[in-house]
């Protein structure tokens, strides 16, 4: 990839996380609210963006990042991510607590809350599973196969979750950021052939 295609996909990759987040700051939603209440809303927000930049590092597909450092990447950008979904759940938690408890125990009346709490779990078993990767001793095959089906799952969850939530981020950025984050994940998922484990295995 040329220079000027660089700079051109990593402007579009900025915008693609920077107005999501500009959007859901300048919400009236968040008028007059606690501060801890606007810092767990943004961290939701920064949690879907940075699940757009996953797979991206994951797989080395962006520009000037080759596999080794781009993975790197992903193993602190794993780090910020589960950071930014213990921020969201802590600052609900803080303003509202009957209605995370509610949530948790999958007894929420919204319909958005338990999808949250399934890509919330699956983001933390796939960061643990990442963790433990040496200790468990599974073949790397086993491993990938793991990894990507639950980081698949947790997208999709929280793709859900976010179009559900009539929330801080704007309908046409909400959208189109989930829409990115889900591509992206299809793209690196049909890229690494993490499923071929599973074929082979039925056939």
């Amino acid at each position: 990839m040329g220079p000027a295609r660089a700079a051109l996909a990593w402007a579009a990759l900025g915008m693609a996380i920077v107005l999501p987040i500009s959007v859901a700051a300048m919400s009236p939603l968040l008028a007059w609210r606690d501060p801890v209440y606007i810092a767990a809303s943004l961290a939701g927000v920064i949690a879907m963006a940075l699940l757009l930049l996953q797979p991206l590092l994951a797989a080395g597909h962006l520009p000037g990042l080759r596999l080794p450092r781009g993975r790197r990447l992903h193993r602190w950008t794993a780090a910020a991510l589960v950071g930014a979904i213990l921020v969201h759940v802590a600052g609900l938690w803080v303003t509202s607590p009957p209605d995370v408890i509610d949530a948790l125990t999958f007894t929420s009346p919204t319909p958005f809350a338990s999808w949250g709490v399934i890509a919330m779990w699956a983001l933390f078993a796939t960061a643990v599973l990442a963790g433990l990767r040496r200790r468990l001793h599974l073949r790397p095959r086993v491993w990938r196969f793991a990894h990507t089906a639950l980081a698949a799952l947790a997208v999709a969850c929280s793709v859900v979750y976010a179009m559900l939530v009539d929330g801080t981020m704007g309908t046409v950025s909400k959208a189109a950021l989930c829409g990115l984050a889900l591509s992206a994940t299809v793209k690196v998922l049909r890229d690494l052939r993490s499923w071929a484990l599973l074929t082979r295995r039925i056939v």
